[in-house]
């Protein structure tokens, strides 16, 4: 993640991931979940800012998701259905459950039919907002899979030469099992920044880069400059000389893939919420387990050697710096801005949910 999203040291307050875990878990329960769907959506948070994806991890809880348990527009005690199952590909409904606690156990089921066919493929359609791509991704490492996760994000995008809002951010996460090489592990929205992010750098006072934003006519701000009143989202790419019509070709492709494949529509004409999907390739119905991890080690350790332009120090993967940053905050804490911290604790008390901030 840029700096320019972090929270600064000096006013960052370090809390321990478990002290966290346990008190979005107690929070979520306290808000009508279910201790194992509380557990489950906590670790997915959790797990996003102990590897520095911080625009999707515990802050996400205000007021977004607090506020959606609240008012109903999640079911707390969601019971996901199947609507179609194929074998290696199923289509379930989400039961308007939020995405962290629906989301994982759809990667395990496609985990379990990749096992059985090669490859499983799990689409979640009518569920809530699932965090961070990564972490559904990651968890086909341990099986020996290759893993990748897509969900619909907000229609906050205008696709290239567009003034109105027509593409979803929809993230992209990828893992790919290694040997002794930390794992490739890709996550990352198709906008040209997260969604998430601009709301962080409202609350340490930054600034958007060239690129990253249109004004509220749709014309690109290309000049670093705080964030516009009325912005809309840019494709990755930012504008067609340098590349938006990639991004906005691959905010499509996962429309496609998700809430078109699951029959809701696209973009601004989707029906329900978020559609998530979930995919494992079993390595080992491709190809040589240990060979692939070979190689994907040769790959991976010929990147990191390989020369460095001036002026940088060094050449590192998707899931280089990820890994070093769990490193780091498993030991020292995570960093949080002390607004999040003081809203943790003054909502667990206003709603009789035990802390440990």
């Amino acid at each position: 993640m840029l700096d320019r999203f972090k929270v600064p040291d000096d006013i960052a307050v370090r809390v321990a991931p478990d002290a966290m875990r346990a008190t979005v878990t107690s929070l979520f329960t306290a808000l009508g979940m279910s201790e194992a769907h509380a557990a489950q959506s906590a670790d997915v948070l959790v797990y996003a800012d102990t590897r520095g994806i911080d625009s999707h991890g515990v802050s996400n809880m205000t007021p977004r998701y607090v506020s959606w348990l609240k008012k109903g527009v999640i079911n707390p005690t969601p019971q996901a259905r199947v609507l179609r199952d194929t074998g290696p590909m199923v289509t379930l409904d989400g039961d308007q459950g939020l995405g962290l606690a629906v989301g994982p156990p759809a990667m395990d089921l496609a985990i379990e039919r990749a096992r059985a066919h090669g490859i499983g493929i799990v689409l979640v359609s009518n569920a809530g907002h699932y965090g961070a791509a990564a972490y559904h991704a990651h968890k086909a490492l341990a099986h020996d899979m290759i893993g990748m996760s897509m969900t619909t994000g907000g229609v906050l995008v205008a696709p290239t030469h567009g003034a109105e809002r027509m593409l979803g951010l929809n993230p992209i996460g990828i893992a790919a099992p290694s040997g002794k090489e930390v794992p490739f592990i890709f996550d990352a929205s198709m906008s040209s920044v997260a969604g998430n992010k601009i709301a962080l750098l409202n609350r340490v006072g930054g600034k958007v880069l060239p690129g990253w934003v249109a004004r509220a006519d749709g014309s690109p701000v290309m000049e670093e400059a705080p964030v516009p009143e009325g912005f809309m989202m840019l494709p990755l790419g930012g504008t067609r000389e340098i590349g938006s019509h990639k991004g906005f070709g691959l905010m499509m492709l996962v429309e496609v893939l998700t809430t078109l494949l699951a029959g809701g529509g696209g973009g601004p004409l989707r029906r329900g919420d978020s559609t998530h999907y979930f995919a494992a390739y079993n390595v080992d119905a491709f190809n040589d387990v240990e060979t692939f991890k070979a190689d994907m080690d040769a790959y991976l350790r010929r990147l990191l050697d390989s020369k460095p332009a001036p002026g940088e120090a060094r050449v590192v993967y998707p899931g280089i710096e990820e890994a070093e940053t769990e490193a780091d905050r498993r030991e020292r804490g995570i960093p949080y801005h002390p607004e999040v911290v003081e809203w943790f604790r003054s909502t667990c008390e206003s709603i009789q949910a035990k802390h440990q901030l």
